[in-house]
């Protein structure tokens, strides 16, 4: 893949995922009854290092933390060349009566989420989903899903990409958006 320029890194990175935890202690407090669940394969880095900081800011002992494999969900499952390859699902826990912060690395279509809301319906019926993205490409969504809590809104045309990389994966934290493929 050709290289892409980068719109975030390091520092801004680190002020975004604080800017976002802060955001969600408002609105969930003590997270009493709250649990945050990371789509496979790419919105689980995001889950966990805001359930790490999460638990730094707020000094709480445990906030419920799962990991959500969406792959027989999607849309597209039996319409690809070769199949897609699930990853593993690890929720100790079910949703009922909770509220669930839901997390994406970028949200683009909102086909995953869509694909994540419909697998969550079999750990129970949550008091209400919230949807944490780091990148908001808001342009050319295709069903009526937004972010609650965005990190960065991100403009591109419909064949740019745009690739979130963690530094606890690829080494370093930042933002890329790739161009458009002729």
């Amino acid at each position: 893949m050709e290289k892409g320029r980068v719109i975030l890194e390091n520092r801004q990175f680190k002020l975004t995922i604080d800017r976002l935890c802060h955001q969600l202690i408002e609105n969930h407090d003590d997270f009493e009854n709250s649990c945050i669940i990371g789509i496979q394969p790419k919105g689980i880095h995001l889950a966990r290092r805001l359930h790490q900081r999460l638990l730094e800011l707020t000094e709480l002992s445990q906030i419920e933390l799962g990991v959500l494999d969406v792959t027989f969900y999607r849309d597209d499952f039996r319409t690809r060349e070769k199949p897609l390859a699930a990853s593993p699902t690890d929720m100790d826990f079910l949703v009922e009566g909770k509220k669930v912060i839901l997390t994406d690395d970028v949200l683009y279509s909102g086909r995953t989420v869509r694909a994540a809301l419909t697998a969550l319906e079999h750990y129970g019926r949550a008091d209400y989903i919230e949807l944490v993205s780091m990148v908001d490409r808001h342009y050319n969504r295709h069903l009526p899903i937004k972010s609650d809590y965005t990190g960065i809104k991100v403009d591109a045309l419909d064949k740019a990409y745009v690739s979130v990389e963690w530094d606890e994966i690829q080494g370093k934290d930042k933002i890329l958006l790739f161009p458009k493929k002729n």
